[in-house]
């Protein structure tokens, strides 16, 4: 999803890792269970490239009185070196996770074939479930088999000492991008802020742990929630931070993981599942992109965040990004839990025009949208005259490690969450969001191309990234969409 901040913090959220060797499940499970890229596919990549040269200046070599004897073995032995190293090639293709649809078209996906998920040439006209829900009797009742030395646990995330765990897990072992020099750092309030709103379940909360140490090694959550798809509303969970550890992505955790949160979910009569990935699986039902938007450029540039464009001195950097102190528009402030009421009648009816959208009750309204310092910020526009709430502005916190730097640890980002614009324009209603952003010590404001972010994204000086965030539903077929038909946020 992630998904589910880095060098483009798109790079963050299209990275993945493939399981090492010729596991006998999937690799591309693996690809949605975080980390970077391991030295499998890299090296076999590596000696592909070789290879190529190798084989053309060899035939060259051969063909042009280069004053070298034509040799038949010696030929013979570069043909089956180029053959091995095409293999190579052809090796590295399967193992990579695919991040286009094109690469996706060439791949098996053995692990998804097993499940109810569109195939990735299907043409879909109809907006239904693929499977029908299933009696409690038709469900497996016990879990599912871990390898030897694994065992289940369902995590207590009240309990500081376990959430602790789960954030040290992510923290290390979680999404980053493909040069590892950032990483993603869910802080523990922020977890507890994603993992339990209202209507959580305990047992969704699934970790692995090592029998002989206790370690926690694995990690899946499913969260409840409404969503209106094609204007057909239907009870799903979300599922996210799917993490297995780096040094265990050859033990096909991530396919146990993912079975064992879709059976429990099954249990609650549960049977459809939203998720997103970097990585394209069977079948994203859409495909959007994450654009960022300098805040400290300065500090950006020192970690390799970004870079000074081509003619463009650090000053000139600087003073092209930088912002107002204060907001412009008159009754832009931070919301108050009264205004709960007005700014969930306003995003509803905002939310009505797209096609995937998530549906709020008033509890989830207040869990999701109260500001808490850290977690979620939370903006709206008051009509100084009539008292009216016009506008909103929304984004929660999540900061990256920064791997390998003597001075910045980390990178403060801000992800826009959801935005409405009724009177103030897009482009006022924005920069004041940058604006409080910057205020609260934002580096960077990340925001994806959906809903009418494209109305903004250029003219604020957002930046595109260089990955895209596919969106998918579980046990769900339905016509795909453009990034702005798409009204969802995933953390």
């Amino acid at each position: 999803r992630k998904n589910k901040s880095q060098s483009d913090q798109s790079k963050a959220d299209t990275s993945s890792e493939q399981v090492n060797g010729q596991s006998d499940e999937p690799e591309e499970v693996d690809a949605v269970a975080g980390g970077s890229k391991d030295g499998s596919s890299a090296a076999a990549e590596d000696g592909a490239g070789a290879g190529d040269g190798t084989g053309d200046g060899g035939e060259a070599a051969g063909t042009s009185g280069s004053g070298f004897p034509m040799n038949t073995d010696a030929v013979d032995m570069l043909m089956n070196v180029r053959d091995v190293l095409e293999r190579l090639k052809l090796s590295s293709r399967v193992l990579k996770p695919a991040k286009t649809p094109e690469e996706a078209l060439h791949k098996s996906f053995k692990f998804w074939s097993t499940q109810p998920v569109p195939r990735m040439d299907e043409k879909i006209e109809t907006n239904e479930p693929i499977e029908q829900d299933k009696e409690q009797s038709e469900i497996r009742q016990e879990p599912y088999a871990l390898p030897d030395g694994f065992t289940w646990d369902t995590m207590n995330l009240d309990d500081p000492l376990q959430l602790k765990e789960l954030y040290t897990l992510l923290n290390e072992n979680y999404v980053e991008d493909d040069d590892a020099m950032f990483r993603f750092d869910y802080q523990p309030e922020f977890l507890q802020w994603a993992l339990q709103p209202p209507g959580w379940k305990r047992d969704w909360h699934c970790g692995v742990r090592v029998v002989k140490s206790g370690r926690l090694v694995g990690f899946i959550s499913a969260i409840p929630g409404t969503l209106n798809v094609h204007k057909k509303e239907q009870r799903m969970v979300e599922i996210n931070f799917l993490c297995v550890h780096k040094k265990l992505r050859s033990k096909r955790l991530a396919p146990v993981l993912i079975r064992e949160i879709t059976r429990r979910v099954n249990l609650t009569g549960i049977f459809q599942a939203v998720y997103t990935a970097g990585v394209v699986l069977p079948k994203p039902v859409s495909s959007c992109r994450y654009w960022h938007r300098s805040l400290n450029p300065k500090k950006l540039i020192e970690v390799k965040f970004s870079y000074l464009s081509r003619n463009m001195t650090m000053q000139r950097t600087i003073k092209l990004y930088k912002l107002p102190d204060e907001p412009k528009t008159p009754g832009f402030r931070k919301l108050r839990e009264t205004d709960l009421p007005a700014v969930h009648r306003l995003l509803k009816q905002y939310l009505e025009r797209f096609n995937l959208t998530p549906v709020f009750d008033e509890a989830e309204m207040r869990h999701w949208f109260l500001p808490q310092e850290g977690i979620i910020d939370c903006f709206v526009v008051q009509d100084p005259a009539s008292g009216e709430i016009t506008d909103m502005v929304s984004y929660y916190t999540l900061p990256s490690t920064v791997m390998h730097h003597a001075v910045h640890k980390y990178v403060k980002a801000a992800y826009s969450f959801y935005n409405v614009s009724t009177k103030t324009p897009w482009l006022d209603l924005m920069n004041d969001g940058l604006i409080s952003a910057k205020n609260l010590g934002f580096d960077v404001f990340n925001a994806l191309d959906l809903m009418d972010n494209k109305q903004f994204l250029m003219p604020l000086k957002f930046g595109i990234g260089d990955g895209n965030l596919q969106y998918y539903l579980y046990n769900w077929r339905c016509p795909n969409m453009q990034p702005e038909n798409v009204g969802l946020i995933l953390l």
